[in-house]
């Protein structure tokens, strides 16, 4: 009974966010918004920073990176997903006919979790734990990022509620263990500080 009280209350707020809180500006961004493809730029940004600022130091730390993204992966889509087969809101002979559909592509896999908010908010948390040093508060923006794309996956039709704060939560660990094992066994670099060149020296003593 509770089982079924809280998958109720999963659907409905579903279709809540799917199509009750909507406006033609989210159902423009928000598609785009969620695509893999979107943030390339962000992490060609993140890997320039890293070996601009730290050359052949910043290897440990891009390596991790691409292990989380594949390790959560794995978990996710290749295990989680198969065990529990849930169905997509999308893919539901029910839910289908009452929720609106913002993308071209129907996925098939399970629903639960979703590989998305694993994904995202595993390298989410990789990325603050580990550049908040350079980026102090602005760090928890990579916290944002991840959030928004989960909130996208509701509200263009691919995942339930359950589905996106399951897999926040899974991520989350996922990425802060590796965080731990990381700092285990390497560190971040200290940014290099610049000299001050000879005449800005007299300048300062002036």
């Amino acid at each position: 009974m509770i089982f079924s009280y809280f998958e109720n209350f999963d659907k409905y707020l579903f279709l809540k966010i799917n199509t009750v809180w909507t406006s033609p500006v989210l159902d423009s961004i928000l598609p785009w918004w969620r695509d893999k493809n979107t943030w390339i730029p962000l992490y060609i940004f993140l890997a320039l920073f890293a070996f601009i600022n730290f050359g052949k130091k910043a290897l440990p730390w891009f390596l991790f990176v691409l292990a989380t993204a594949a390790l959560m992966d794995q978990i996710s889509s290749h295990f989680l997903k198969e065990y529990f087969d849930r169905v997509r809101p999308c893919n539901d002979v029910v839910m289908r006919l009452k929720e609106r559909f913002l993308v071209r592509h129907r996925p098939q896999s399970g629903s639960f979790p979703s590989s998305h908010a694993c994904n995202h908010f595993a390298l989410g948390v990789f990325f603050l734990l580990t550049l908040k040093r350079y980026f102090g508060k602005w760090a928890w923006l990579f916290i944002f990022w991840a959030a928004t794309i989960c909130y996208a996956q509701i509200y263009v039709g691919v995942h339930y509620p359950t589905d996106i704060i399951a897999g926040a939560i899974i991520g989350s660990l996922v990425g802060g263990g590796m965080y731990l094992l990381f700092t285990r066994l390497f560190k971040m670099p200290e940014l290099p500080v610049k000299e001050e060149s000879p005449s800005n020296k007299q300048v300062s003593k002036l």
